[in-house]
């Protein structure tokens, strides 16, 4: 008994001291070199017309990204839930991919298809509309890397649903329309912000595909995570730090309520 406590208590240290070194440890070493300067630089560091741009390019993206994924994802969510068909599981590998692939992978594909040598780059050659090292190959990149999670997280949500309700909906005369605003999204609406709160997450820290089909420059198609990598390899290493602790306030934010959603999805999954 004395044995088997020790192990769980040198256990638990160990896992403890992991995170401490890991995750808490890093985290502690940019808030104090942040704001070793001062709270004063720490403001005038994410107020340059630098940063600004490149936060409201950021949340544009995001507020491009997230409604696509919604749109795209609930539909596929519900063929992948509903219907049975050859090719399935190919189906579901392919949407996963993205957990899977390089995000470099991803920014390199996306040139080979849309820039200008690429096989569709007749979109800017012929019709002049930019995509690659413009605002739309951002946002097709982060669309492809956040892809999975609105379908990941809605389709498990029907599958614990069933298709009672909707089938009696649709004898009592419902339209498919009317039956998916009134019975169908309320009941994964859970799902659905967490899947999206994830996205917005995801969309705001991707650094690796966005680097590659982005022009980086400043006020243009800069992000912030790229700003963040831009100022740390021109120097201005306080700059960075700023800039990186203005995400992860963010980061925070996004998590805590991803943490409320979760919760609220868990008391409404015991309820059903």
């Amino acid at each position: 008994m004395r044995s088997s406590s020790r192990v769980r208590y040198t256990i638990r240290y160990v896992a403890l001291a992991y995170i401490f070194v890991l995750l808490i440890v890093p985290v502690a070493v940019i808030l104090w070199r942040t704001f070793q300067p001062g709270f004063g630089r720490f403001v005038e560091w994410i107020s340059t017309p630098a940063a600004i741009s490149a936060l409201n390019l950021s949340l544009l993206v995001v507020a491009i990204v997230v409604p696509l994924n919604v749109v795209f994802g609930i539909p596929t969510a519900l063929v992948l839930a509903r219907n049975r068909f050859r090719g399935k599981g190919v189906v579901q590998a392919i949407i996963d991919l993205p957990f899977a692939v390089s995000p470099v992978i991803v920014g390199v594909a996306l040139i080979l298809l849309w820039g200008s040598a690429g096989a569709l780059g007749f979109v800017e050659r012929d019709l002049g509309f930019k995509i690659i090292f413009g605002l739309p190959g951002i946002v097709l990149a982060s669309v492809f890397v956040t892809l999975p999670f609105v379908v990941r997280e809605v389709e498990p949500v029907l599958h614990e649903l069933g298709t009672d309700q909707e089938e009696a909906a649709a004898t009592l005369g419902s339209t498919w329309w009317q039956t998916f605003w009134r019975i169908t999204l309320p009941s994964i609406r859970w799902g659905l912000t967490y899947g999206i709160v994830l996205t917005v997450a995801r969309t705001l820290g991707e650094y690796g595909a966005v680097i590659i089909v982005s022009s980086n420059l400043p006020g243009t198609s800069q992000t912030l995570t790229l700003l963040v990598s831009d100022r740390y390899n021109r120097g201005a290493e306080y700059g960075a730090y700023a800039l990186s602790t203005l995400l992860m306030t963010v980061s925070v934010v996004v998590l805590i309520f991803q943490v409320v959603v979760d919760a609220r999805r868990a008391r409404a999954t015991r309820e059903v």
